[in-house]
Parts: C-alpha cells; sequence; structure tokens
C-alpha cells in the first residue's frame, strides 16, 4: 500500500498595504493642483521679466535670477528693503505672538484645572473665540478710528490738559497696535487648541502628581508642558505660517503705504505693491518664493529647537 501525506494547504494571504495609497490620494492630489504646482509656477515666473509701463507691456523676457539680485541690491542710502520688510514683519508677528501663546496657555490652564472647577466655561470659550470670527478689515477699521488723532483716546489725552498724540505716525506705537489687533484676533482659537491638548491628557497623572505632593507649579512644568509640546508645535508653526503672511491689518491701517517711513511694511505688502501698481509678476514672484524659503527655514528652526533630545542607549 502507497502511504500519501498530507501537504500543508496554503491560503492566500489578503494585503491591505494599497489602501493607504488610496485613502491618502486626495491630498496628494489636491496639494499637487493647489500648493506644488502654483509654487513651480511661481518660481518659474520669477525667472522672467514681466510687467506693464504705462500701457506698454514688457516682457515676458527671460531674465534668470536677475529679479533677486535686484531685491538684494541696496538702496542708494544703503538699505535694503527685502530686509527691512521681513524684520518689520518678523518684530510685528513676535510683539503679537508671543504674548498670545503665554496668555492663551494661561487661560487653557485655568479653564481645564480639575481644582478651580471654574462654571460656565461654554459662555468663556465662546467669548474669547468671538473675535476670531470678525473680519480683520473690521478690527483695523475700529482701532484707527480709536487711535486716529480726533478718535476717542485722544479725546480723552487732550480732556486733561495733554496734547493729541499721532500713533500712526510713530514706528513703535503703529507697529503695536497692529501686534494687539491680531493678538486679539488669535488667541481665542489658540486658548481653543491648547484646551482640547490638555483634555488629551490622562487625568491619572494629574491626580497621580497631586498624590505624590507636586504643586501647580511643578505640575505645569513637569507633566502639561512636555505632553502638550506637539499641540505647542503646531500653534507656534501655525502661527509663524499666519504671521508671515500678514497683510490685511497693516494694509488698511496705513493705507499700504507701511507708514511711518516702511516701519510697518510687511512681505506681502511688498509682494502686492508689485502687482497692483505696475503688475511686475517677476518681482512678485521673487517676492513670493523668498516668503516661502524664510517660512520654511523658521519652521524648521522652531520645529528641531522644540523637538525633544533623545537620551542615548546606556550600554
Amino acid at each position: 500500500m502507497s502511504s500519501t501525506t498530507n501537504a500543508p494547504v496554503k491560503h492566500k494571504s489578503i494585503s491591505y498595504a494599497g489602501w493607504g495609497y488610496f485613502f491618502i490620494a486626495p491630498f496628494v492630489i489636491v496639494y499637487v493642483l493647489c500648493s506644488l504646482i502654483p509654487l513651480l509656477s511661481t518660481f518659474y515666473n520669477s525667472l522672467f521679466e514681466n510687467y506693464m509701463d504705462g500701457l506698454k507691456q514688457v516682457g515676458p523676457n527671460f531674465i534668470g535670477l536677475d529679479n533677486f539680485v535686484t531685491l538684494f541690491t541696496p538702496r542708494a542710502d544703503g538699505r535694503l528693503e527685502i530686509l527691512n520688510y521681513t524684520g518689520n514683519t518678523m518684530i510685528m508677528w513676535i510683539m503679537g505672538a508671543v504674548p498670545q501663546i503665554v496668555f492663551a496657555l494661561l487661560l487653557a490652564v485655568i479653564f481645564t484645572s480639575e481644582r478651580m472647577k471654574i462654571k460656565g466655561q461654554g459662555f468663556f470659550k465662546t467669548v474669547i473665540y468671538m473675535p476670531n470670527l470678525i473680519m480683520a478689515s473690521a478690527f483695523a477699521m475700529l482701532f484707527f478710528q480709536i487711535f486716529s488723532s480726533v478718535g476717542p483716546i485722544n479725546q480723552i489725552i487732550m480732556s486733561g490738559g495733554g496734547s493729541a498724540y499721532l500713533f500712526f505716525d510713530n514706528e513703535w506705537s503703529a507697529r503695536s497696535i497692529i501686534a494687539f489687533i491680531n493678538f486679539l484676533m488669535w488667541f481665542g482659537n489658540t486658548t481653543i487648541l491648547l484646551m482640547a491638548g490638555i483634555m488629551g491628557i490622562d487625568q491619572s497623572l494629574f491626580e497621580a502628581a497631586s498624590i505624590d505632593g507636586a504643586n501647580s507649579t511643578q505640575v505645569f512644568f513637569k507633566i502639561t508642558i512636555p505632553l502638550l509640546m506637539p499641540i505647542i508645535i503646531y500653534v507656534v508653526i501655525t502661527a509663524l505660517i499666519g504671521g508671515l503672511q500678514m497683510f490685511d491689518v497693516p494694509q488698511i491701517i496705513t493705507a499700504g503705504r507701511g507708514a511711518p517711513n516702511n516701519t510697518t511694511k510687511t512681505l506681502v505688502m511688498a509682494l502686492n505693491s508689485y502687482i497692483g501698481t505696475s503688475k511686475n509678476y517677476g518681482m512678485a514672484g521673487a517676492v513670493s518664493f523668498i516668503l516661502f524659503v524664510v517660512t520654511g527655514i523658521l519652521s524648521f528652526i522652531v520645529f528641531r529647537s522644540t523637538e525633544p533630545k533623545k537620551e542615548g542607549k546606556k550600554k
């Protein structure tokens, strides 16, 4: 009799790896169409001379990197305008973003505290988020009227025997007003994001720290901040990107002039000046690409500086 052996039955495995590409495909398609292609097109246009001279169209003529050379060529007085605009943008962003993040973090900790148990949190969340729903142009016009030479602030100053103070003719007062408007518009949104991050932390960690005798300061710096760091990084980078694109508030308050003496003129305002007057798409493309590079470098610096350090493996 011949003996037969039962060979193992091979089952065909099912792989779901390909579904990952299917689900990320919409994002990739939208990114390529709405971000990558416009970015490459902007850089391509920056290599051309293409503007209006009165009613005459000049170009497009290929000139290579001459537009970038022009941007980084000092004026007769020695000033480099592109660096001045970048500095203005960064100064006003820092003046508004640093208080915004600090204040929002304190509010987030207070509203989510189990010890304080603040009532009516829904009401407070709505109130602090409401400025984010108001158009920036409306905020700009409101503060322009408040701080104008005949506005209520100057009326109070003159009623006390003082003389009217021209807030928008002073470099730092104009920058401070613009920074305060940006702070007021965005601190509520930042607070909501940080509150969501804190509420996502396991509450047993706070309870264990309390049992071990940790005070509020120790809990904040040893538990809350480290575990909240991914949200903080996200908030800082998104605030940085939005700050570098600052346009509407200083544009309306200074009527596009960046007064006084271009100290409130931002990178996007400079970009808009090239498009609005001479239709200089080559120079506008160069400014846009510089803005992209600056945003990428600063975002990378923020990400790496806040990235937790990995401890080396012990032998």
